[in-house]
């Protein structure tokens, strides 16, 4: 397991950062490598997340000194979305299968989590957000059938998209992880606009399913101080709860949405109009 340390930023900072310093601190460019369990650890409410790719041999999770705990779950919730082809996920013993597009819910004090493919020459990409917890809740198999909808948007706007909610009080309980995949429909470009600030969340978005010649501009930053980032298939940006929330692609694309925090109200947002911004 490989795991890499982003630390909290303050905004009066990230003003004076350049392309190279935003992206060394809010990108991470290689989510999935084959054959590896690779992680980010933010200090923005000491998020987790990352991809387990396994070929031959399984992948598993592991405490120790960066997490203080013998085992990762000790103190910690996960959330699991299979965006490659099927694979299987240990929990404690209990083999769970799991298809393209579903997820699961693991709950603290977990002792043991490992990650498998079916096929290892057309692995499972097992993506992975986690979060400290504060008490146990059930392991649950979610399904894309089980996964809250919500559709928004519109046409004229060109951001008619679907938001399923895999983590969510509507789905499952957890302590504070929020989880989902946003679905954007054919001609829509706008993940989110008008964009909006959650002061007590922070996000990591993945970007998925786009072509190698696509990229989404994440614009990032606070309102009055706008920043962007320039993201390719499968890479992942961490949105500081003061940082505007925000994207915008030149070809289709989704992406795995997960927030920790205050609280696990989804529409606890501060919304913002567009001459809000600069």
């Amino acid at each position: 397991m490989k795991l890499d340390i982003r630390y909290a930023n303050h905004p009066e900072d990230v003003k004076r950062y350049d392309t190279a310093a935003l992206r060394r601190h809010f990108l991470v460019e290689q989510v999935f490598v084959t054959g590896e369990l690779r992680l980010t650890y933010t200090h923005v409410d000491r998020v987790v997340f990352g991809g387990a790719v396994p070929t031959s041999e399984a992948l598993a999770l592991q405490g120790g000194k960066t997490f203080g705990t013998p085992n990762f779950l000790d103190r910690r919730e996960l959330g699991i979305v299979n965006l490659g082809e099927r694979g299987r996920v240990n929990v404690d013993g209990q083999v769970q299968s799991l298809e393209n597009g579903e997820g699961m819910y693991v709950g603290m004090g977990t002792a043991s989590v490992a990650f498998e493919s079916d096929d290892p020459a057309q692995p499972a990409k097992f993506y992975l957000v986690s979060c400290p917890a504060h008490t146990t809740y059930p392991t649950v198999h979610i399904t894309r059938q089980m996964a809250n909808p919500r559709k928004l948007g519109s046409s004229e706007s060109c951001n008619v998209r679907t938001i399923n909610q895999y983590v969510h009080p509507a789905v499952c309980k957890s302590c504070q992880l929020a989880l989902g995949v946003t679905v954007l429909e054919p001609g829509s470009v706008w993940n989110t606009f008008p964009p909006h600030t959650h002061e007590r969340r922070m996000e990591v978005y993945l970007y998925f399913g786009m072509a190698p010649e696509t990229r989404v501009f994440h614009l990032h930053g606070q309102p009055q101080e706008t920043r962007h980032l320039v993201v390719a298939n499968e890479q992942a940006v961490i949105s500081p709860s003061w940082s505007i929330h925000s994207g915008v692609g030149t070809g289709p694309y989704a992406f795995v949405w997960a927030m920790a925090g205050e609280n696990q109200t989804f529409d606890d947002m501060d919304g913002l109009a567009p001459g809000d911004l600069r």
